[in-house]
């Protein structure tokens, strides 16, 4: 399914998902997101730019130790890095709502 190409967010997100079905992935993207936005919010709030700097860092370092260590895959953000990093924000708000079990 990896060699496929997507065309749009809405056909990329299940495989998306079956990319992220490590508990312990799944908790290192849903921290990574969320310090992502933190970091966004601190930024503007604060007018900092050292905030925005780090927004990568933490977003793919918590990623990349989840596919790497736990999932044992490649980042879908390589071939797809904007369906990939809308995908990690559909997951954090589908994680925070219940919508996806961080255990699967």
């Amino acid at each position: 399914m990896a060699d496929k190409k997507y065309k749009s967010l809405k056909e990329f997100y299940p495989f998306y998902l079956s990319e992220h079905q490590n508990f312990t992935s799944r908790i290192l993207h849903f921290i990574g997101t969320g310090l992502v936005i933190l970091a966004l919010l601190a930024g503007l709030l604060f007018h900092d730019a050292i905030f925005l700097v780090a927004i990568p860092f933490l977003g793919y370092g918590f990623a990349w130790v989840g596919h790497f260590f736990f999932e044992k895959n490649k980042p879908a953000t390589f071939q797809y890095p904007l369906y990939s990093l809308a995908s990690d924000f559909i997951l954090f708000w589908d994680l925070l709502n219940g919508k996806q079990p961080f255990k699967v």
